[in-house]
């Protein structure tokens, strides 16, 4: 089958802009002139850009759909703030549920309560134990009837990788901390093979609506309560049900060391000779976030003191990065302080380049190590949808980083300059997976104006103006670099490359850069054929 895409421009990711694609058998045939493409094939079904703007399919460089899609159908407060607003939304959820043993889900915000920290006696209104992911899932918030059915107490030790947020006089007070959350989460309703699949097969939907035709899976694996979803990519891509272009991150267990590396190349050897999905990362997290002081920092935090913390050691990490990079794996590290980016970087010297290693988040980054991405050959993932004067960023972050830290975080064009490579992502559900919306705070540096919602706080001053980076830069990050990272054969409007594409309904490089936001995807398709339509 033809298909002629005419009728706006043609953002091709490799630095140029045409007039029209030519699609035969879900490849890319020509791209060129409208006139010329027609000649080409006489008979041609024809899709009419009606004045918007044709870009390969986007690739999600950091996100996690399978938990998405399970958080979606339990108690999700990710489209509420504020403490009223969530327990509204949790009293409903318990009604609408009388059967389950544990109301479970996720989405709060940190912003939403006083020092960031809600409160188990908040929750002690509910008849059974509770258990809610906040939403960068780095913490959880759990109620009374949950502590005594983990038989967390006082006297229980925080484990080396977490903490238990505790009262003044040092009963637990309802919120746990990275691997803390284990303690109550492991407890929590397992999913079945059928809600994984289900969860998966809806989060595939929902980011095909989002022109999303490709992304990596950055935690495949057992983590803070969540299954291990190998399994479920494994069945989905076996079938022929997955169409998208995956690979998965497989986690990497910070309580062991080089032992565990045999079955992780028995896990990509699973994958091995599948179409769609591919289990050729490694995902380390080395610290924690900074809104409750887990991220690793070169300098104590302002106020309440204390460094964060290493998950990895860094004494061992670049031992076991080395193994990794011999084994032809790529590396896929989160890191949030400028400590942990150091750590990182520093696991990569001597790695080869054409592993496509990447670091993730990359809030803050001290100067001197900026010009070692590029050195290194490693790839800036960026989040950029976080680099704005959002409330957890002016209440929870800002005044304990202090400056010239603060100074420091999302340094987009300064990355840029010493000629880093990029790729994006949106780390969904702990945020909007609409890359649009991400390309907006990448270019303008404050909120798209979509994410206000039930009276969510949100502010129009551009944070740190002087790091944004270009709507072609952004744009091109979330294409072809994301692909670039997967390896995939997408990314490119060019000749002989696979026919994933996405139909904007207006060409954003015409639009104010402040209502780059609005901008919709009317079409997706993948291979040619259409898997989407608004």
């Amino acid at each position: 089958m033809n298909i002629l895409f005419r009728g706006g421009r043609v953002f091709t990711a490799t630095g140029e802009f045409a007039e029209a694609v030519l699609v035969q058998d879900g490849l890319i045939a020509a791209v060129g002139g409208e006139g010329e493409l027609a000649r080409l094939a006489p008979a041609h079904d024809t899709v009419d850009l009606d004045g918007g703007l044709l870009v390969p399919g986007f690739t999600d460089a950091h996100i996690h759909p399978v938990q998405a899609g399970l958080e979606r159908a339990k108690c999700d407060l990710s489209e509420v703030f504020g403490l009223d607003a969530y327990l509204t939304e949790i009293s409903d959820y318990a009604a609408k549920n009388p059967e389950k043993a544990w109301i479970d889900g996720g989405g709060w915000d940190m912003a939403a309560f006083p020092g960031g920290l809600p409160h188990r006696s908040q929750l002690d209104f509910l008849d059974r134990p509770a258990y809610l992911i906040q939403r960068d899932h780095h913490a959880a918030w759990v109620n009374t009837r949950a502590l005594e059915r983990a038989g967390i107490t006082a006297d229980t030790p925080d484990p080396s990788d977490g903490r238990i947020e505790r009262d003044a006089d040092g009963t637990p007070s309802g919120v746990l901390h990275e691997g803390a959350m284990d303690l109550v989460g492991l407890l929590t309703p397992r999913p079945t093979s059928q809600d994984l699949d289900a969860a998966l097969a809806e989060a595939e939907q929902y980011l095909f609506s989002l022109g999303i035709t490709g992304w990596q899976d950055a935690i495949v694996g057992s983590y803070a309560g969540s299954q291990d979803q190998l399994p479920t990519y494994l069945s989905a891509a076996g079938s022929g049900r997955l169409r998208a272009r995956v690979v998965g991150a497989l986690w990497w267990d910070r309580t062991r060391g080089l032992d565990q590396i045999e079955g992780l190349v028995a896990r990509r050897a699973a994958a091995e000779g599948l179409d769609r999905f591919r289990a050729t990362s490694i995902k380390i997290m080395q610290d924690g976030i900074t809104e409750n002081f887990t991220a690793a920092t070169l300098e104590p935090y302002c106020l309440c003191g204390g460094t964060g913390l290493s998950y990895v050691d860094p004494g061992k990490l670049k031992e076991y990065v080395a193994e990794l990079d011999r084994l032809g794996f790529q590396v896929h590290f989160h890191a949030i302080g400028e400590r942990a980016v150091r750590e990182a970087l520093d696991s990569f010297e001597g790695t080869d380049p054409a592993n496509r290693h990447h670091i993730a988040h990359l809030q803050i980054i001290e100067p001197s190590d900026v010009p070692r991405f590029a050195a290194l050959g490693v790839t800036a993932n960026l989040q950029p949808l976080w680099a704005t004067h959002h409330a957890q960023m002016d209440e929870l972050t800002l005044p304990f980083l202090g400056d010239p830290r603060s100074s420091w975080q999302y340094p987009f064009a300064d990355l840029l300059a010493h000629g880093t490579r990029f790729c994006a992502g949106s780390d969904w559900p702990v945020s909007n997976a609409d890359p649009l919306q991400g390309m907006h705070v990448a270019v303008n540096r404050t909120e798209p104006g979509s994410s206000v919602h039930a009276g969510y706080p949100t502010a129009q001053t551009p944070f740190l103006p002087g790091q944004r980076i270009d709507l072609a830069t952004a744009l091109t990050a979330y294409t072809a670099g994301s692909a670039w990272i997967n390896q995939s054969p997408a990314g490119l409007i060019e000749r002989g490359r696979p026919a994933d594409l996405v139909v904007l309904d207006r060409d954003p490089f015409e639009l104010p850069k402040q209502d780059i936001w609005t901008t919709q995807v009317s079409l997706t398709f993948v291979d040619g054929e259409p898997v989407h339509q608004r």
